[in-house]
């Protein structure tokens, strides 16, 4: 017997955030999320991006047993940009079968159904920060710590369903080099002088730079990201969580703000450094003694995550990211850095793949969204 419970409780809410490590406890490619951003995932105090945004939890049961879990979230942003509306779903895992996986969805779509929803799709995280996209190669990968593992069993349920293939995203893995390119960084040096700009972690903390330019790192991170699929702007308290997210782990040695004459934020770069091992060690969560292995992790880093780039309209073909790209490699070859990764780069954002066309690389995953008319799944 299939049971759909919404989350409303927080005995609820526990199960909703430990699920997907009992799901994949086996899996040695699965990399947990903290535990306590899962707890905070309906939580329009800790999570700004759902406030007024109407958003639930689902955990489905199977013969008194939790087998998976889903969230679905309506937002307000994408809708009022679209002619078509949409129910997202997101932190969608569950066990292998089919009755299961149509229960799941068919509980968004009926909560999308009540918001004036056309169309389901997913999956999305609640904003362009956070999770998404469904693994569709790449199963004997680990994940990254921005990114979500699936069984190989998901995309076969999402297309026997009749959901349509969505936005596309690949996953690169990078060859280090043995010394500093060369051309790149003389090239960025040359532009420096020309544009007047200048990388401010150079001589800044992380918590200087944030203090100075957080907001203007976020309208720049809008104006590089605006036009992409399914990408919701990061405004007004929003912007807590994904300093949050991100700035906690940002080891200053691969972060680079470069601002111009006019003090404004003209290209940034963010590459972290993986905390997937400890995250696997303890679960995901950070206390009492997770936080110690993570905090090495960040200070002495083996292994890299290339989380985001992002270049001002107005500077978009002038190749300012090549001073970007010099700053971090230099110390990536200094530091001996093992492996680096990219988190998703969509396929059609082809900006931000022929920035990195000079490295040698290999695609090593893929992943995906998928979408449906509203209902056809209950």
């Amino acid at each position: 017997m299939i049971e759909i419970k919404e989350v409303s409780n927080r005995k609820l809410l526990k199960l909703f955030a430990k699920y997907p490590v009992i799901l994949y406890k086996n899996c040695p490619y699965y990399v947990p999320s903290l535990r306590s951003d899962e707890m905070n995932t309906f939580n329009p105090k800790k999570n700004f991006s759902i406030k007024n945004n109407p958003c639930k939890g689902f955990l489905c049961y199977k013969d008194g047993k939790v087998v998976g879990r889903i969230a679905a979230l309506v937002s307000r942003e994408e809708n009022a940009s679209s002619d078509e509306k949409y129910i997202r779903f997101s932190r969608f895992e569950c066990v292998d079968d089919e009755e299961v996986f149509r229960a799941l969805l068919g509980a968004v779509e009926k909560f999308g159904r009540e918001n004036g929803a056309d169309f389901i799709h997913g999956p999305w995280g609640f904003n362009d920060t956070d999770r998404e996209g469904m693994l569709t190669y790449g199963f004997n990968e680990r994940s990254t710590y921005a990114t979500n593992y699936y069984y190989p069993y998901f995309h076969k349920y999402m297309e026997k369903l009749g959901f349509s293939d969505e936005s596309k995203w690949e996953e690169r893995r990078f060859s280090i080099p043995d010394k500093p390119y060369e051309r790149i960084t003389e090239f960025a040096e040359r532009l420096k002088k020309k544009y007047n700009v200048k990388d401010v972690s150079d001589e800044m903390s992380v918590k200087e730079i944030i203090k100075a330019y957080g907001d203007k790192w976020f309208d720049t991170l809008n104006d590089a990201y605006g036009k992409l699929d399914g990408y919701i702007p990061i405004e007004g308290k929003a912007k807590l969580n994904v300093l949050k997210q991100f700035a906690t782990i940002i080891n200053p040695r691969y972060f680079s703000v470069v601002v111009d004459e006019n003090d404004e934020v003209a290209a940034f770069g963010v590459v972290l450094p993986s905390i997937c091992k400890s995250l696997i060690k303890h679960r995901g969560k950070l206390f009492p003694t997770g936080f110690i292995s993570v905090l090495r992790s960040i200070k002495k880093p083996r292994e890299l995550e290339m989380a985001l780039i992002g270049i001002k309209e107005k500077y978009k073909n002038s190749g300012i990211n090549a001073i970007v790209i010099s700053k971090i490699m230099k110390n990536v070859i200094k530091d001996k850095i093992e492996n680096i990764e990219s988190n998703p780069m969509l396929e059609t954002n082809y900006s931000i793949l022929q920035q990195w066309k000079f490295a040698d690389y290999e695609v090593i995953k893929r992943r995906q969204t998928y979408k449906k008319p509203i209902g056809s799944l209950l």
